[in-house]
């Protein structure tokens, strides 16, 4: 299982134990607590700010005369999380994640939310394990050809609301978690979006990634509609 994974990775792990932590889902670490065992959260929380470096590094290299504000929406389109369970597809790393019991019934192997968090977890475990040129090398095969300049794609509800509410100064966009629903395996987050500290709309998701994207749609939806910005 692991051996397959790691062929299609690119990438030999000198301790495997850290790449079994990047596939263990919450939903398992729950139903296996008395076993002590870890899910992959702390990896996923690494994951993303390793990731997020090394494709501003990337952007801001490969295009010199590019301003801030596009590059900082190719880097989101980069590893959003569509991107990111688009890649995950390919590596199949739903088939190898462990889920509990809820998730499993649930279709968690194929939720991009579940394998997107899981391949930021696996850039961490590589980063853990060989240094920033090994997390470096696996993201430059995994995560570069995902640049919008070379494959266009459809922007997300946060990035276009961003874009939305820049074309003002001083425009101040916050998420904010209002709260969840449900047991660990069905969980639902509430987010509100807010606007210089007045709230916009709010949105619901099976993970706070999807309520905030949620939440912006609705946001976005709203400000075209009233032209307020």
């Amino acid at each position: 299982m692991l051996e397959k994974l790691q062929r299609k990775l690119g990438y030999s792990f000198r301790d495997e134990i850290l790449l079994r932590n990047a596939l263990i889902h919450s939903s398992y670490a729950n139903e296996n607590r008395a076993s002590g065992v870890e899910s992959n959260e702390r990896l996923e929380y690494l994951g993303d700010s390793v990731l997020g470096f090394v494709v501003a590094e990337y952007l801001y290299k490969t295009y010199p005369q590019r301003p801030e504000g596009e590059l900082t929406r190719m880097r989101a389109e980069m590893v959003c999380e569509g991107s990111l369970a688009e890649v995950a597809a390919t590596l199949e790393l739903g088939s190898v994640l462990l889920l509990g019991t809820g998730e499993e019934r649930t279709g968690g192997r194929t939720r991009a939310s579940i394998t997107a968090d899981a391949m930021e977890s696996v850039i961490a475990a590589t980063y853990l394990d060989g240094g920033m040129e090994a997390a470096r090398d696996l993201i430059a095969r995994l995560i570069f050809p995902m640049d919008p300049n070379l494959h266009p794609r459809k922007v997300d509800a946060k990035t276009a609301l961003q874009e939305l509410v820049q074309k003002k100064k001083d425009q101040h966009l916050e998420y904010r978690e209002l709260g969840s629903t449900g047991p660990d395996h069905d969980k639902r987050f509430l987010y509100e979006v807010l606007l210089n500290g007045k709230s916009l709309a709010t949105g619901e998701g099976r993970s706070k990634k999807a309520a905030e994207q949620a939440a912006a749609a609705l946001a976005l939806e709203m400000l075209q509609k009233n032209a307020d910005v």
